[in-house]
């Protein structure tokens, strides 16, 4: 009796080890058939800002940039004229020279502020300030004071720049008689790109 019971417990232990056997061989087995863990996927990185003064109000008086010669009313030459971007594309930058060799520079740029283009001119014979924008017909036109050094006073002034289907700009400046309040031409000048320019631009 006790021989049996020993075979009987020698076949119980020995199925029980086969049975643990069989169950390591099948974990074993599917871990290896189980895919290996994926690494998280990156986050998206945000967009890249837009560069500054990259919008299109931006670029409105853009049609003026360039090297000029500027013609009077009666076709003579008045001067030279560079207009310049300048402060990644935030500002232009003007400066003019006359046939007399008289000078002047101006500053403009759209002023978010107040939602207008603004210029600053500065000469030895005045500063002018004035803000705008496009009008209907795609012209530039600002509008402010024109403010003479020493005793030449103060009035109020108006320019109009208007690109022209040749290529070329009109630009029109008018002041108003403080006393009588009619306003009159100061300057009225026609834009021609410089001859190497002009070739470049077609």
């Amino acid at each position: 009796m006790r021989v049996l019971r020993a075979i009987g417990l020698s076949v119980v232990l020995a199925g029980c080890a086969s049975q643990s056997a069989i169950t390591e061989e099948a974990g074993a087995t599917a871990a290896q058939a189980a895919p290996a863990p994926q690494p998280a996927a990156a986050a998206t990185p945000a967009p890249a800002p837009p560069p500054p003064c990259s919008t299109d109000e931006y670029h409105d008086f853009d049609f003026w940039i360039g090297e000029w010669d500027v013609f009077g009313p009666n076709g003579a030459q008045a001067g030279i004229n560079s207009i310049q971007p300048a402060e990644s594309g935030c500002l232009l930058i003007e400066h003019w020279t006359n046939t007399g060799g008289g000078t002047g520079q101006s500053y403009n740029f759209y002023d978010p502020g107040i939602g207008k283009w603004r210029q600053l001119w500065v000469s030895a014979g005045a500063v002018i300030d004035y803000a705008g924008g496009l009008t209907e017909t795609g012209s530039m036109l600002l509008e402010g004071e024109i403010r003479y050094h020493g005793a030449g006073g103060t009035a109020n002034f108006t320019g109009e720049w208007t690109p022209n289907e040749d290529g070329s700009v009109t630009q029109h400046f008018r002041q108003q008689n403080a006393e009588t309040g009619d306003w009159s031409d100061w300057f009225i000048g026609t834009y021609v790109r410089k001859a190497d320019e002009a070739t470049d631009v077609e």
